[in-house]
């Protein structure tokens, strides 16, 4: 644990009732968030539809190869 506090008031003079229930909310978030965000999985450019849809098939030379390239 650190020696810090959890939080510090820098402007105004609240009570005790408006302490608490600043930490109950700020607790409450923080519950509520679990913490650190999950990480994403990616996505592989084979899978991804964006990649597809984005992309206009050009007729010529080495375009059957190129349509499976990612842009």
């Amino acid at each position: 644990m650190s020696d810090r506090p959890l939080l510090r008031v820098v402007r105004g003079n609240p009570d005790d009732a408006e302490l608490a229930a600043l930490t109950a909310v700020v607790a409450a978030v923080a519950a509520a968030s679990g913490g650190s965000p999950a990480p994403q999985r990616r996505t592989s450019w084979w899978n991804d539809r964006a990649t597809r849809l984005s992309t206009t098939p050009h007729p010529g030379d080495g375009a059957w190869p190129a349509s499976a390239l990612p842009r």
